[in-house]
C-alpha cells in the first residue's frame, strides 16, 4: 500500500471533500499548504470530456500570461541572413541553421522553445523524431514558424507559453510561481481559463471541459469552478 508523505497528509487536511473551489479560494489554500524546499510552480490541469481523436479536436496553441511564468525561457531560432540578426537583436539565446541542426542531432536540447523561418522547415524536418517527441518542433499553430522572428522571440521571452492536449484529453500548464502574489496568480489563472474556454476545439463534436484542477509542483490538486467563466 502506498504511503503518502507527511507533507501530503497535512495538505489533505486543508482540502474540503467534494468542494469545488473558486479560483481565489484554491490559490489561497495552495499558499497555505506545507512548502517544498524550492519555489514551486502553480500548475493547472484540464480534463476534456472526450479524447481528441480528430484533428479538429486537438488543442495546440499559445498564450501570453499577464504576469509571466516566473521562469527564464531559453529560445532557439533557426534562421539565416537578416532574420538571423533580427533574432539575435530580439534576445534569442541560440541562432543558427545547419550548425544547430547538426548539434541537435548529437542529443543537445538545452532550450525551451524553437522558432523557425518557413524556409528552414524542410531542413528542420530531419529533426522530427528528436524535436517531435520533446514537443519542441516549430509549428505554425503555436506561432513558432514565422518570418517575424523578432516579435516571436520577444513574446516567448516575455512569458508566452505553448500548451497542448495529450492523447488522453488532458492539458497541463504552469501559470507562474507559488511565490507570486495572490492577485498576480489570479490574473494568470483567470486569463488562461477565459482563453481556453473560447478555443475552437471545444465546439467540435460535443467536446467540452470535464474538470480543472490547480496544484503546486509537489502539492495536492484542488478542483476549481471554471463554469462561472463560460
Amino acid at each position: 500500500m502506498k504511503r503518502h508523505s507527511k507533507r501530503h497528509r497535512e495538505s489533505l487536511k486543508l482540502l474540503q471533500p467534494n468542494k469545488i473551489y473558486e479560483v481565489e479560494e484554491a490559490i489561497n489554500l495552495l499558499k497555505k499548504i506545507p512548502k517544498a524546499k524550492f519555489d514551486e510552480s502553480l500548475d493547472i490541469s484540464v480534463k476534456l470530456t472526450k479524447k481528441p481523436e480528430q484533428p479538429e479536436q486537438q488543442i495546440r496553441t499559445t498564450i501570453v500570461l499577464p504576469k509571466g511564468t516566473g521562469k527564464t525561457t531559453k529560445v532557439l531560432v533557426f534562421a539565416k541572413g537578416e532574420k538571423e540578426k533580427e533574432a539575435r537583436d530580439a534576445g534569442a539565446d541560440y541562432v543558427g541553421a545547419e550548425d544547430l541542426i547538426e548539434k541537435i542531432k548529437t542529443g543537445w536540447l538545452d532550450f525551451d522553445v524553437a522558432i523557425a523561418t518557413p524556409d528552414m522547415m524542410k531542413e528542420i524536418g530531419k529533426l522530427g523524431k528528436i524535436l517531435g517527441t520533446k514537443g519542441l518542433m516549430p509549428n505554425p499553430k503555436s506561432g513558432t514558424v514565422t518570418f517575424d522572428v523578432g516579435k516571436a522571440v520577444k513574446e516567448f521571452k516575455a512569458g508566452k507559453v505553448e500548451f497542448r492536449s495529450n492523447k488522453e484529453g488532458v492539458v497541463s500548464l504552469s501559470l507562474g510561481k507559488i511565490s507570486f502574489s495572490e492577485q498576480d496568480l489570479i490574473l494568470n489563472v483567470e486569463h488562461f481559463i477565459k482563453t481556453f474556454l473560447k478555443l475552437p476545439a471545444l465546439a467540435t463534436k460535443g467536446q467540452s471541459v470535464k474538470s480543472m484542477y490547480l496544484s503546486t509542483t509537489m502539492g495536492i490538486g484542488v478542483p476549481i469552478n471554471f463554469k462561472k467563466y463560460l
